[in-house]
């Protein structure tokens, strides 16, 4: 039991390491990166302008290195992205955001596993590019993520849970943008009342917009277990063109659209001034 103590202590005082606190706040500037580039894309679609796509957070990591300083670029979001991951599990296991052991902190604190996990994934797919893995960079993620799944027996039932557990994401975001929990992550006495009233409404508009997306693709994913077929699986980009496709489609899709820059943003103003394990203390 000591034993098992002192590892943790050991560990936790790793994750406090000012070295490593910068890595986690690189990983707020590659995550706000991703969410920035996913909503312009989207964007460039519902205004009509030539470059648009909808595509969703791996994509926008293909799109950040199509350009001269690429391996680079990919080498930095790669490690801002594992730092992230890392950083995920260590809100889940030492609460340095106070989240609780109570019901609504046990979920809060599963929510960050389950970010933690989502972030790996994507840094894994950035080293599959930058070992030059064939086909690393393209396809839909949601399709092969649920093909694998429909392979295997029960595999429609647990796409269906999977599309359910995303519909209580979606409200979930909805539930938080209204109560603007995160607000108390902030260094708030860092910050001017301008500054926290602007970091709290991006965070606030982007959370609504994610809800909003994941409410569909929730939709989707229980489609494709119902029916059987990953073809009816979608992930964000997915979630964008049926959202087009909709009355008043370029709208709506250019206010999610603007949604999603604003997480961007909301996850940079987060990069300065969130508080990380040390200083939670």
């Amino acid at each position: 039991m000591a034993r098992a103590q002192a590892a943790g202590d050991a560990v936790k005082d790793a994750a406090a390491n000012p070295q490593f606190e910068f890595l986690e706040r690189a990983g707020y500037v590659a995550r706000g990166l991703l969410y920035a580039v996913m909503g312009l894309l989207a964007l460039g679609i519902a205004l009509g302008l030539g470059g648009g796509k909808a595509t969703d957070l791996s994509g926008s990591l293909v799109f950040l290195i199509g350009n001269p300083f690429g391996k680079v670029v990919l080498i930095a979001m790669i490690v801002g992205l594992v730092a992230y991951s890392l950083w995920g599990f260590v809100r889940a296991i030492f609460d340095p955001l106070h989240r609780g052991d109570d019901a609504t902190g046990v979920v809060a604190r599963l929510g960050f596993v389950w970010s933690a996990i989502s972030y790996a994934a994507i840094a894994l797919f950035g080293l599959q590019i930058l070992a030059g893995a064939a086909g690393a960079a393209s396809g839909d993620g949601t399709q092969k993520a649920v093909a694998s799944i429909l392979a295997h027996p029960f595999g429609g039932r647990i796409t269906i849970i999977v599309g359910i557990l995303s519909l209580g994401i979606g409200v979930g975001q909805f539930v938080e943008a209204y109560k603007a929990t995160f607000k108390r992550d902030l260094k708030a006495g860092e910050m001017s009342a301008s500054e926290k009233a602007i970091a709290v409404a991006l965070g606030r508009f982007g959370m609504v917009a994610r809800g909003v997306t994941f409410l569909v693709i929730g939709w989707f994913l229980i489609q494709a277990g119902i029916h059987h077929d990953a073809g009816e699986a979608h992930g964000f980009g997915g979630a964008f063109l049926f959202l087009l496709a909709e009355p008043f489609g370029h709208l709506v899709l250019a206010v999610i659209s603007l949604g999603f820059v604003a997480l961007g943003l909301h996850s940079f103003a987060c990069a300065r001034w969130i508080r990380l394990l040390g200083g939670s203390r």
